[in-house]
Formats: structure tokens, C-alpha cells, sequence
């Protein structure tokens, strides 16, 4: 638990779940990064798109910042969180996953909740770029349970200084029953509209520019407009194009709550107990975490919510938390 000089308080009308979750992405404006975009050729022959922000000084302190289910480099809490790492002298570098970018990646194949072998082939790189800079991550949702994951599977070889993770769905089996529950029926239809999209539009850029390998690979997933769940999508788009066997395979193997127990670098988890997506049952226990790893659950804050102040002056608890923590640890 959080202690009192940590403590979240949501703001003044926004203590509902919902309204935390949807402030950023509905109402929150922030201003244009000067970024430069680096691309990152993969070993498979794809690419991801890399935005770097802040100090360019060899050594200065280095963030990579992993973004969630159908997120981007351009979503308020990337941004904002850019924003206060660079009023803090430090770099950041915004992930975007396969084809996050605004434009099509070039295999059938795309990014999803285990995705822990881009993650590594991205600090490869990250560690060449900056041999001498301390690198830290801090993921989002999906993006901290690719973190998790990959913390879980690398151990003490982690080459990370100390890592966040905020909103994960630890068990993404339950958070697929999760979401398909109540008001968190809206986040399910948006983010299906959203997933199904992805799949056409590079169904669509494989025809156009004559990629008929890749293309043959999506249209041998059949039909796609009668998705309506995770499960769906994931038994009938994630499994097939990723190698697993089916959505339960998936989720098995994908689910950052295995892998907890192996992580040796320094972490930080901020969840909340509200969370629209997470069942509090799917949450870790005390007896499933390192030494090393802290968890700091709120009673209060949404899915990567977590505003604070008041509506007419919000403060973003998580651009406060997570820069502290980190400079801590450095």
C-alpha cells in the first residue's frame, strides 16, 4: 500500500472509475513534443518506430516508454509523461508496437500482449545507442504486461536500472471476462472497432502494394466482422498469426502474473482497486512478488487514470509518481 506521503486523491467530481479512465484520452490536450522518430529494423525483417525526446547527452538517464492496447507515442499519458521526464533532465523514448506508428508494419503478424521478444530486441538497441546512459521502462496496460513478462523471463539480465508498470492485466483471461461486464462493455466495442481496423487496413495496404504472403496469411483467418470480445478476437487474430494454439494458449502464455516471481530488477506496480478492466482477484499476492518489486494499489484512480487536483486545474498523478520513483532509484 501506498504510504501517506505517496497517497493519490482523485480529483474534486472525477472519483467514478470511468471518468478517470476516460479524462485523458477524452479531454485532456496537451501541447506538440519536438520529437525525432529513429526506425528500428527488426530481426524478422519489420520494423518499430522509436520517438526520442529530451537531452541527447551520451549519459544522461534514459526512459523507454511502452504504450497499451491500441495506444501510440500520441496518447496523453505517453506524452505527458515525456513532458515531466524531460523537466527532469531526462531522455525518454516513446515505443511505438508493430504498426502503432501510422503506418502498416510489413508482417501479417503485429504486437500483443506478450510481445516480450520486440521489448528485448529493443533495449538490444537501445543499450547500443547509449552504452553509458542508465535505462529505465515504464509500461502501460499492455505495455506493462509486455515489462512484466519480459522482467519475468530475463531475471537478473534484465540490462534495465529499474522499472513501472501501471494498469496491468495481470491475468488477461479474467480481464477478458472482465471487460465484457457492465459499462466496461463501451471499452470492449471500442477497442474491437479499433483491433479490427488495424487487421484491415493492412489487409488492405498488403493488396495494394501486391505483399501477397502477408495478405494470404490474414484472409486465411476467414471472415472478422462477427467478433464481438476479446476472446473472439484473440481465439481467431492473436492466436493464429502469433503461433499459439488458441485464445486460452494465448492468455496462458502471455499473462505477466507467471512471470513475476523471476523478476530481479527494482519495480514499481501502481494499480487501482477500481479498475474498469482488472477483476481485484486477478491482482498479484504479496506472496507472488520479489523483494524487489513494490506494489502500490489505490482504492481509487481507473485504468491509467489517476487525476488528481480539480476539473478546472487536473494534475497527473503518474507524471508526478513515476519521475520521484525513477530518480530515486538513479
Amino acid at each position: 500500500m501506498p504510504s501517506h506521503t505517496v497517497q493519490f486523491r482523485p480529483a474534486t467530481g472525477l472519483t467514478n472509475p470511468h471518468l478517470q479512465t476516460l479524462w485523458g484520452p477524452l479531454w485532456r490536450r496537451l501541447p506538440e513534443l519536438a520529437r525525432s522518430r529513429e526506425r528500428l529494423w527488426l530481426n524478422d525483417g519489420d520494423f518499430i518506430d522509436l520517438d526520442w525526446y529530451g537531452p541527447h547527452q551520451l549519459d544522461t538517464p534514459l526512459v523507454m516508454v511502452l504504450h497499451g492496447l491500441t495506444g501510440s507515442s500520441s496518447s496523453p499519458y505517453v506524452k505527458g509523461l515525456q513532458h515531466a521526464l524531460q523537466a527532469l533532465g531526462w531522455a525518454s523514448v516513446a515505443v511505438n508496437w508493430r504498426g502503432c506508428s501510422g503506418e502498416p508494419n510489413l508482417l501479417a503478424r503485429s504486437y500483443h500482449s506478450g510481445a516480450s521478444e520486440d521489448l528485448a530486441e529493443i533495449i538490444l538497441h537501445l543499450r547500443a545507442q547509449r552504452p553509458l546512459a542508465p535505462l529505465y521502462a515504464v509500461g502501460y496496460s499492455l505495455g506493462g504486461n509486455v515489462l512484466l513478462k519480459y522482467l519475468g523471463e530475463s531475471g537478473a539480465a534484465s540490462q534495465l536500472q529499474a522499472a513501472v508498470a501501471v494498469s496491468v492485466p495481470f491475468r488477461l483471461d479474467q480481464c477478458a471476462d472482465r471487460i465484457g461486464l457492465g459499462f466496461s462493455k463501451i471499452y470492449q466495442a471500442h477497442f474491437m472497432r479499433e483491433m479490427l481496423a488495424y487487421v484491415q487496413h493492412k489487409q488492405q495496404y498488403f493488396r495494394a502494394t501486391g505483399q501477397q504472403q502477408g495478405l494470404d496469411q490474414i484472409e486465411q483467418l476467414g471472415a472478422l466482422g462477427k467478433m464481438r470480445t476479446f476472446w473472439d478476437f484473440d481465439g481467431k487474430v492473436t492466436a493464429p498469426l502469433h503461433g499459439f494454439a488458441d485464445a486460452h494458449d494465448y492468455y496462458r502464455r502471455a499473462s505477466s502474473r507467471y512471470y513475476l516471481g523471476e523478476n530481479r530488477t527494482p519495480t514499481l506496480i501502481i494499480h487501482a482497486s477500481d479498475d474498469p478492466f482488472v477483476f481485484t482477484h486477478s491482482l498479484p499476492t504479496p506472496e507472488e512478488l520479489p523483494a524487489q518489486t513494490e506494489f502500490e494499489l489505490h482504492a481509487r484512480g481507473g485504468h491509467v487514470g489517476f487525476v488528481e487536483g480539480s476539473l478546472r486545474k487536473p494534475g497527473y498523478y503518474l507524471e508526478r509518481r513515476i519521475p520521484q520513483w525513477l530518480a530515486e532509484r538513479g
